[in-house]
């Protein structure tokens, strides 16, 4: 079964309210499964302060958790639901897609935190700062890379924005589009966090500006992310370490500059390099080499 045929245009009334609308589902269900499990933190005393509790150890298990149960599981009871056993072996063998070509290796692991550090120029004294960490911060980033990958977001959450979603996106609008979609769902998502204040810190401040900033960067990285992923042909691997990229670098910046600053860099940084790729690709963001991949047939035009 090829993507196209699991879409929500071609799936059979036969296979049920899952199969008919998959999109649809997915996304109520990683929305409702992520938001039910962080509800202990963000309504706590850390977050909304409706549940007389404050407990570091209760948040540190909920998110992670949250996550899991939202992008990750209902990704794979999606697929499943719709392609059966062989459809969840191929989205796990996207999981060790990795002959995709050293150039992207370098992208995800040093483009990015490149083009994020050149963000910071907008800062007064940004690179400086940067800077000053020297080389002796790197194997505190690589610990925390690997942290932030496995548990921190990236591993759990691309089966399923990249995975399940964007694959059944693309043909029904396009890649931009479908990016598009994406990148806005993938922001809401995170909504119940901006509740907590030393996340919405980290992510720029909870003001409603800050939220539409925040939700025009996370547009900006699924572009990116899109980009990557469309031409490594379709590797989940490659969406995780540039997931992982994006996560790491900005907890220096966090830490070094003020949730506005920070914002704006990112903003400016990711929003120039998503601006470029749409142009230089006319909007496919690489998607003919996913097709190529996903149906190999020879008459088929790209998007």
């Amino acid at each position: 079964m090829t993507t196209a045929d699991a879409s929500e245009r071609s799936a059979s009334p036969r296979q049920g309210l899952l199969a008919r609308h998959p999109l649809t589902s997915f996304f109520i269900m990683a929305f409702a499964f992520s938001w039910i499990a962080w509800s202990p933190w963000f309504l706590s005393e850390d977050g909304a302060g409706l549940l007389p509790y404050s407990s570091p150890l209760i948040n540190g298990l909920v998110v992670p958790v949250g996550i899991l149960l939202g992008p990750f599981l209902s990704a794979f009871i999606m697929t499943g639901a719709i392609e059966g056993r062989a459809g969840i072996g191929r989205l796990l063998r996207r999981f060790v897609l990795w002959r995709v070509g050293l150039l992207w290796y370098l992208f995800a692991l040093a483009g990015v935190p490149v083009v994020m550090a050149l963000g910071t120029v907008i800062v007064p004294r940004g690179m400086v700062s940067l800077l000053s960490l020297g080389p002796g911060y790197m194997p505190t980033y690589l610990v925390w890379f690997l942290i932030i990958a496995i548990i921190g977001g990236p591993l759990l959450e691309e089966p399923g924005w990249r995975g399940f979603a964007l694959p059944r996106l693309q043909p029904l609008h396009g890649p931009l589009v479908g990016t598009l979609i994406l990148g806005l769902l993938w922001a809401l998502w995170h909504l119940p966090e901006f509740l907590v204040p030393a996340w919405a810190k980290s992510s720029g401040g909870s003001g409603f500006l800050d939220i539409v900033k925040f939700v025009v960067i996370a547009i900006a990285f699924a572009i990116v992310i899109t980009w990557v992923f469309n031409n490594t042909r379709g590797s989940l691997l490659m969406a995780i370490l540039v997931h992982a990229s994006i996560d790491t670098f900005t907890m220096p910046m966090a830490a070094l500059f003020s949730p506005s600053e920070m914002a704006n860099s990112i903003l400016v940084s990711f929003g120039a390099l998503a601006l470029v790729i749409v142009v230089l690709t006319r909007g496919r963001l690489g998607y003919q080499h996913y097709r190529q991949e996903e149906e190999p047939d020879p008459d088929t035009a790209p998007i």
